[in-house]
């Protein structure tokens, strides 16, 4: 080998070397960069779970049922208040789960849905927007397949308001909020009943705040409005900065009364032991 020869080796042995390291480097540097990516995942997964279990939670099941087969006319309030009323308790913080127009088997899934999510730390709050009918001393949430003849078929085919309640005890929620929007003349207990007379007393259990669209035994026709009267009152009051739930729902039930001259007159039951508010953030 001459001398020229053995340059052009010792160059040529000496770029590869810098190309080894070159490429040594860059595979270090992004392996590095990729173990940092994952720390900073992990933290964010970390502060997040963290977060999630830190924060009281708030849950609500919103049903608002309008189309009835057996009705002359669907009831549209009912749609329009659960989607009001959806919006407005999500800006609240609640995590709601709505359902129109459901069936027996929807409103079932929906109500099992939120049992398995109650926690001891839980407010938990029921919308339901449509036909009730009291059978017993229970009042019951109609689905809108609802086939009934007589009052047997009213403890079959309607989910109990108590029944809900009774649930949300057993789990333990530490609040129970309930609007009932259902005492309205019904296609149904004329069937079997010379008049229809709205819902029963509802009975309320430990930490639990109910608002009824009506006095006990009374029904109220639907306004013109695009909302319930209830639930327009209902939204005004959510919307004032740092109310509690049980200010809430007892001014709406004076508004009401008020703006009636006493031809409805919500009623409003209290067991409520915690300070449930509203709005905190004025938003």
């Amino acid at each position: 080998m001459n001398v020229r020869q053995l340059d052009i080796s010792r160059r040529t042995i000496a770029v590869a070397a810098a190309l080894i390291g070159t490429v040594s480097l860059a595979i270090g540097a992004h392996a590095a960069l990729n173990m940092r990516s994952l720390d900073a995942a992990k933290a964010v997964s970390t502060d997040q779970v963290t977060g999630s279990l830190g924060q009281t939670s708030r849950l609500a099941l919103v049903i608002g049922n309008g189309h009835y087969p057996d009705a002359t006319a669907p009831l549209t309030q009912s749609i329009n208040d659960a989607r009001a009323l959806s919006s407005s308790l999500r800006k609240n913080g609640f995590d709601v789960d709505m359902v129109e127009d459901a069936s027996k088997d929807d409103m079932v899934r929906a109500v099992n849905r939120l049992k398995s999510r109650i926690r001891h730390d839980t407010v938990v709050m029921l919308f339901f927007g449509g036909y009730g009918v009291q059978a017993g001393r229970e009042s019951y949430m109609l689905p809108v397949d609802a086939v009934i003849w007589k009052e047997s078929d009213v403890r079959r085919q309607g989910v109990s308001i108590e029944g809900v309640l009774n649930m949300m005890k057993e789990q333990g929620a530490k609040a129970k909020l309930v609007v009932v929007d259902a005492s309205r003349r019904n296609p149904y207990e004329r069937r079997f009943r010379s008049y229809s007379h709205g819902l029963a007393p509802i009975g309320t259990p430990d930490n639990a705040l109910i608002l009824s669209s009506a006095s006990p035994g009374k029904v109220v026709d639907d306004g013109k409005g695009e909302h319930s009267t209830l639930v327009s009152e209902l939204l005004n009051n959510l919307n004032a900065q740092g109310s509690s739930a049980e200010s809430v729902f007892n001014k709406t039930r004076v508004a009401i009364s008020r703006a009636s001259e006493g031809d409805q007159v919500p009623t409003v039951s209290s067991s409520l032991l915690e300070d449930v508010q509203f709005n905190e953030a004025g938003g």
